[in-house]
């Protein structure tokens, strides 16, 4: 399989160079050349295949001319270590819970599927890999996991001083060992600005043998599209599910028109975001202007300028007529944010973290205004990574913290502080990273 840029099709590399580069040197996205569309023989079992044969078959429609099927199986079995399961509310109203790996985020697929599959791509060389991602919340933290301690890797972390929670930022500045965190005096938008900056530098890219682990690296969003499969099979046959996805960057619904592509039947995507709702007004009036990203109680939603739009959009052979017809997009306040927090609590005994609740609502809008329709709330994180906000909704301690994250409230942060200047930041690179 090729694969080629966003912003030009003659550029094509193979998959070892997409996964390994991240970015193309014209600051596009890598595409497959051709998207896979899994059969009949799929399609006709799927709802009685197990979480780990829906992975493989997927993984396999995209990877598989380059990755053995034994290897392949072992990648995806052991990312796939942990469930996705469906939670119902009520009628019609399901929560896809994401949280149960070892970060407590759906991040986990996509960061341990990749740190498999870039230890394949890597086993016969010598060369250290330096793997630089930026966070706005929980990706650092399940990169920091994936990768920690793994052969012939090291991790830079980029994310926004005072913008991410006390746990999430313990999960990506207390690990230590080939872990680095790098707080930046700015946004997240800054800091995937400083990223993306470095994969552009070919002689820093090049010399320091960097990739991405943000979902500008097409690794990530191939296994994200597993568990929109494995949730569908829990709606009646013959209902298509609305995913509804709180969004920031857009690669988890990007993960989402992939599952579409292979076949999956989907009613539609629901954008649920926060006051950084640059994709709901380019769906409403097919002008995509990017902002300075805006602080929110839903911190990794707290995206500008999101990487995955051209993406989005190229699946749609960038017609904004196509896509409004199968995304729809609303925005939310903090104030109404917290409401619908204390509401589910209150009306179903379900404790909902910031994110979730964004796409709570939007889930509920959607059903008001197509009676009938069977959403699904992709809920990203554990409500226990958010204390200030869940202990102010719904009293302190109400959350019970599981243990994984309750020790980390004694580690030591360790992160180097500096500004948003690319000068400053590549200056880091040479002197800490040889």
């Amino acid at each position: 399989m090729k694969y080629h840029s966003t912003n030009n099709l003659g550029h094509r590399v193979d998959l070892k160079e997409a996964i390994l580069r991240s970015l193309p040197p014209d600051n596009g996205l890598y595409m497959p050349d051709v998207l896979p569309v899994l059969g009949e023989g799929f399609w006709g079992k799927w709802r009685g295949l197990s979480f780990q044969e829906i992975g493989f078959a997927v993984a396999e429609a995209f990877f598989g001319e380059d990755v053995a099927a034994d290897d392949l199986r072992k990648i995806v079995d052991g990312t796939l270590e942990f469930d996705a399961p469906v939670v119902t509310l009520e009628p019609k109203d399901h929560i896809l819970e994401l949280f149960h790996g070892p970060t407590l985020a759906f991040k986990d697929f996509g960061a341990r599927f990749m740190a498999r599959l870039m230890a394949h791509l890597t086993k016969d060389e010598d060369r250290m890999l330096t793997v630089l991602v930026a966070t706005s919340g929980d990706t650092g933290g399940a990169v920091a996991s994936a990768f920690h301690n793994v052969p012939g890797t090291r991790v830079v972390i980029l994310y926004p001083k005072g913008k991410v929670s006390g746990l999430q930022e313990k999960q990506l500045t207390a690990l230590g060992g080939n872990i680095t965190a790098l707080e930046i005096e700015g946004s997240f938008d800054d800091c995937q600005a400083l990223v993306k900056k470095a994969f552009l530098d070919r002689e820093l890219s090049e010399r320091m043998n960097l990739t991405s682990a943000n979902s500008i690296n097409l690794s990530r969003l191939v296994p994200q599209s597993f568990y929109y499969i494995h949730s569908a099979r829990k709606i009646e046959a013959g209902v298509k599910p609305v995913f509804v996805i709180p969004s920031g960057n857009f690669g988890n619904l990007t993960a989402g028109l992939l599952a579409r592509q292979l076949g999956l039947p989907v009613e539609k995507f629901v954008a649920a975001t926060n006051r950084n709702d640059v994709v709901p007004r380019y769906l409403a009036k097919g002008q995509y202007e990017p902002l300075p990203s805006i602080s929110t109680i839903s911190n990794a939603m707290d995206v500008g300028a999101p990487s995955n739009f051209v993406r989005m959009t190229a699946l749609f052979g960038n017609s904004w007529e196509q896509i409004k017809e199968c995304i729809s997009g609303v925005s939310f306040t903090d104030q109404e944010t917290r409401d619908a927090i204390r509401e589910v609590k209150a009306k179903f005994g379900y404790e909902i973290d910031p994110h979730g609740a964004v796409g709570w609502l939007a889930a509920r809008k959607y059903r008001e205004e197509n009676p009938g329709s069977e959403t699904i709330t992709l809920e990203t994180a554990h409500p226990a990574k958010f204390p200030d906000v869940m202990d102010a909704e719904l009293g302190e301690g109400t959350v019970e913290v599981p243990e994984r994250l309750a020790i980390l409230a004694d580690k030591k942060k360790v992160a180097s502080l500096l500004p948003k200047d690319w000068e400053t930041f590549r200056a880091w690179l040479g002197g800490n990273i040889s």
